[in-house]
């Protein structure tokens, strides 16, 4: 079984599937928005059609995040990549060791330790959970070790390159902020951006296109930033313009707001009990597939084939990371509980099919 004739399924880790009832619309409004006669991606970002715009995405982050009142949430450029250098910069003041400010990281995968290396730029980081490559699991977090003189605690609450999620924030020290980045499972599942100091993410996997980050910081965390941090990068500069000191991506802004009213539609908790559903699909089938599919998988020669016969059935994006190969499946909000059968399907006659050949 594959896609319909003519259709696609779209597994990319990002950026990703965007739900098919928010591209409709964005099509439909794309030449002439809300009867202005131009498009979102020509009209001033200080004009009050898209003032509308990006305090309407706001309400419905802070509706659909639970985001309290002493949050504020800017909308920046860059990618968590850019926040990989920003958290340093606009945190390390934090840290009580001044002279050579510190700051803890927990390397859980690709990501968390892509954002230690940058971090090494600006103050000491510790890794403080002595990981282990491959990454396919993580230690137990009693066994971590933190410093009170930390500026910060930094995590990746999912991995999509290893395939780790961690679905309970560290514990941390008194007066030692949590960072997370979230940027692959924001608003999958129930988040309580209470217990953190700083929420970052970008949006081209479960909110929308890429080129948009979000950034949600206690407002306490805002105004220590290096004297150095561009101004773009500058928590108190952005937050105290609003988004908008310089111009903000208008188009993910826009789109962003759009699948955050699907996702209201739809529900946080029916999104994380569809997925549950999905990801139990998929992992069921590889554990019950005794050693076929194996996880980090191994067969280079299987493999290629897989790729080869999905793409002829209309599924795309299944390819592993480029940095460790092997093949994924991104099931994301806006995959379908159908598409991730028509996977699993696929997965069980391709086992049939190849079993002796592994």
């Amino acid at each position: 079984m594959g896609a319909k004739q003519g259709e696609t399924i779209n597994f990319n880790a990002g950026p990703a599937k965007i739900p098919e009832a928010v591209m409709e619309k964005a099509q439909r409004e794309l030449i002439n928005y809300a009867g202005t006669g131009v498009s979102i991606l020509e009209m001033s970002h200080r004009c009050a059609e898209f003032d509308n715009v990006i305090k309407g995405c706001e309400r419905l982050l802070r509706e659909e995040m639970n985001i309290p009142g002493d949050y504020d949430v800017i909308f920046m450029q860059g990618g968590a990549t850019g926040q990989f250098a920003a958290v340093p910069m606009n945190l390390a003041a934090l840290s009580r060791k001044k002279v050579q400010p510190c700051a803890d990281y927990a390397v859980t995968g690709s990501w968390s330790e892509k954002a230690f290396k940058e971090a090494e730029k600006y103050l000491n980081v510790v890794k403080i959970n002595s990981p282990v490559k491959p990454y396919v699991s993580v230690n137990d977090p009693a066994t971590w070790t933190r410093d009170t003189d930390a500026a910060y605690l930094h995590y990746c609450s999912n991995e999509t390159i290893n395939g780790i999620e961690m679905r309970e924030v560290p514990e941390t020290l008194p007066g030692v902020p949590i960072v997370a980045d979230v940027s692959s499972n924001i608003l999958s599942r129930p988040f309580d951006v209470s217990k953190h100091g700083i929420v970052y993410g970008g949006t081209q996997k479960n909110l929308g296109a890429a080129g948009l980050t979000i950034v949600v910081v206690q407002k306490d965390l805002i105004g220590h930033e290096n004297k150095m941090t561009p101004s773009v990068f500058s928590y108190s500069t952005m937050s105290k313009n609003n988004s908008i000191y310089n111009t903000p991506n208008c188009f993910g802004i826009y789109l962003t707001k759009l699948v955050l009213e699907w996702i209201k539609e739809t529900g946080v908790n029916a999104l994380f009990d569809r997925n549950e559903t999905k990801s139990t699909m998929i992992y069921d089938l590889i554990d019950s597939s005794d050693g076929f599919y194996s996880r980090p998988a191994g067969n280079d020669v299987l493999e290629k084939k897989f790729l080869i016969c999905a793409l002829a059935r209309g599924m795309i994006g299944l390819k592993g990371h480029r940095s460790v190969g092997g093949i994924r499946a991104s099931l994301y909000n806006a995959v379908t509980l159908e598409e991730t059968e028509v996977l699993a399907d696929y997965m069980k006659e391709f086992m049939a099919d190849y079993y002796d050949r592994q």
